[in-house]
């Protein structure tokens, strides 16, 4: 543990930033999870209703640097992907 003051501040500060971001990315997957269930079970609407929530999700963590983004949009594109296929 620092001894100086500024020092014990940023260990605060980092354990909370950390568990927050823990739990937008944990969200964001839980949300991917949710369009790829809905998928599998054929379930066209539910899929499109939780695609748009999954891709918010992946956008802003893009946005606040939790993952790149390139990554977000690669997620973004495979899910549509998967998507098209199951209207097709």
């Amino acid at each position: 543990m620092p001894n100086i003051k500024s020092a014990i501040k940023r260990v605060k500060t980092n354990e909370a930033r950390n568990a927050h971001n823990a739990t937008v990315k944990s969200n964001m997957r839980s949300s991917v999870k949710k369009v790829e269930a809905a998928i599998v079970n054929n379930d066209g609407a539910v899929a499109t209703e939780n695609f748009a929530l999954a891709s918010s999700k992946l956008d802003k963590a893009a946005a606040k640097g939790l993952i790149h983004k390139n990554a977000a949009a690669r997620k973004k594109s495979r899910l549509m992907k998967k998507m098209n296929s199951l209207n097709a």
